[in-house]
């Protein structure tokens, strides 16, 4: 019903029309500034006159700071409104530069990085100073050298570091000509034979490279050019196996037999005459992966495999059970973590040293198991914690017991009364801590190879020309004065 000219409008509708009003007086200013700045819809902006300028503060000091990605701003703000086709553009416009910023956060960096555009805590670098340049190794920086045995008081240790001092490189060859594997080297061994150096490695992809060491330059072809490569050593490449051979013995009961274990769950058995190599223990369930870490066949028993997994079991499988057969096959679950290594005693097949990511060194006693089912296992005669995980453990004849460990030490435990222990004897801690024990060999991280004593005093330091990285993996003749070792490169150093 339309109102006459007369009808007197009621208070609550003035306010409504005043509230009105102000709305469009401050959409009409709002329209006007974003104009201005360019933010409005196409045609000529109006004029305004200029608000008085406010003092400005002094500019604090900017701190150099890393490019931080677009951030989302307020339409309201900037007097943009809402729906329309500036907002519907600016959101577009936001939305490509976070996406960019985001491909450039992700983007490979190629170019060099300058170290003084960095701003550490707030400081530029300059100012907060450098890293310490810190590393786990000195290359060729020796620690022990000829002034050590020139100094040796002890006749007989000092014969026997000059001995030990006195073995060379394979002076035929330098290491970076011998590519014994096409990858990282994990599993290295001398053939027990002493007619020549036979050495064996086993690679990160399951290869097996043998090397005559006996080769001579002469049989070698050399070009006539005298700056053509010379070529290196006939090397054989076998691949037994898809993944890693983490490590192999030869049989102790036949020189033509090598059992290799690797991280693809099985053992395989290659006859070194026949160059055939067949399958002696893989998981019953095809499907199942139990990767190896460790393999032994003990003097006592040529029928009898025994293997620890990356999954802290440890086996003992008849060879001459058929391999779907149940009955061959023991299982026990000795650590909730990888076992990274183990050994038989050489005399006393039925004490296992275990070495676990659980940083414990275990002695077990296979004479007696005990449980049923899941929880069946040797009984544990002692067991010794190290800070940090313990990699390997290696019996000797004499019944020391040496582990590497992740806390940067090397352990001596001397049982040389383990022939008198009784049945499942359980050893106090003093007894389990470490002593000495017979010559061994390590890997350095200088490139070298140190050489131990029985009594923890070092023997040699083997190094040479040509060693570009290093011999992390390294072993003894079993009875001569020979020692092998292999590099991530796949490189072999010999020193004989």
């Amino acid at each position: 019903m339309a109102r006459g000219k007369n009808v007197e409008v009621s208070e609550y509708e003035r306010k409504r029309q005043e509230n009105i009003a102000k709305t469009q007086a401050l959409l009409r200013n709002l329209e006007m500034e974003a104009a201005e700045a360019g933010l409005g819809p196409t045609g000529k902006a109006k004029t305004s006159v200029p608000s008085r300028p406010k003092a400005k503060k002094p500019a604090p000091k900017k701190i150099k700071q890393e490019e931080e990605a677009p951030r989302r701003t307020s339409s309201r703000l900037k007097g943009i409104v809402a729906d329309s086709e500036v907002a519907k553009r600016k959101a577009e416009d936001e939305y490509v530069a976070i996406q960019a910023a985001d491909r450039a956060k992700r983007q490979r960096v190629s170019d060099a990085f300058n170290f003084s555009d960095i701003v550490v805590a707030g400081k530029d670098w300059n100012r907060s100073g450098n890293f310490l340049s810190v590393g786990p190794a000195d290359p060729y920086a020796r620690t022990f050298d000829y002034n050590d045995v020139k100094e040796t008081t002890d006749k007989e240790l000092r014969a026997l570091r000059e001995r030990m001092s006195g073995l060379t490189l394979w002076e035929d060859f330098e290491p970076n000509e011998i590519k014994i594997t096409p990858e990282r080297i994990y599993s290295m061994g001398l053939h027990p034979t002493t007619d020549k150096p036979l050495v064996f490695a086993g690679d990160k992809l399951g290869n097996l490279g043998i090397c005559d060491a006996s080769q001579k330059v002469a049989e070698v072809k050399v070009e006539d050019d005298e700056d053509a490569d010379r070529e290196g050593p006939t090397i054989t490449t076998l691949k037994p196996h898809t993944r890693t051979i983490h490590t192999f013995q030869f049989s102790p009961h036949d020189a033509n037999a090598l059992y290799t274990a690797s991280y693809d769950s099985s053992v395989r058995k290659l006859d070194l005459a026949k160059g055939v190599a067949v399958e002696v223990y893989a998981p019953r369930d095809k499907d199942e992966e139990a990767p190896l870490s460790g393999l032994e066949i003990s003097k006592d028993d040529p029928h009898t495999l025994y293997f620890s997994t990356l999954d802290g079991q440890f086996g003992i499988y008849d060879m001459r059970a058929p391999s779907e057969a149940a009955a061959g096959l023991q299982i026990f679950q000795l650590s909730d973590k990888k076992i990274g290594g183990f050994t038989l005693h050489p005399l006393h097949p039925h004490l296992v040293a275990t070495a676990s990511l659980d940083r414990t060194l275990k002695i077990w006693d296979l004479r007696k198991i005990s449980g049923k089912g899941e929880d069946r296992s040797p009984a544990l005669v002692g067991e010794h914690t190290s800070k940090l995980s313990v990699s390997h453990a290696a019996w000797n004849s004499a019944g020391q017991v040496a582990t590497a460990s992740y806390d940067d030490t090397v352990k001596i435990y001397d049982f040389g009364n383990c022939a008198e222990w009784d049945l499942g004897k359980v050893l106090g801690e003093e007894e389990m801590e470490p002593n000495n024990v017979q010559r061994f060999c390590i890997g350095n991280m200088n490139r070298f190879v140190d050489i131990y004593t029985a009594k923890g005093q070092q023997l040699a330091q083997l190094g040479g020309e040509g060693i570009t990285a290093v011999p992390a993996v390294a072993k003894f003749h079993p009875t001569v004065d020979w020692v092998a070792a292999g590099t991530a490169s796949g490189k072999l150093c010999l020193w004989m």
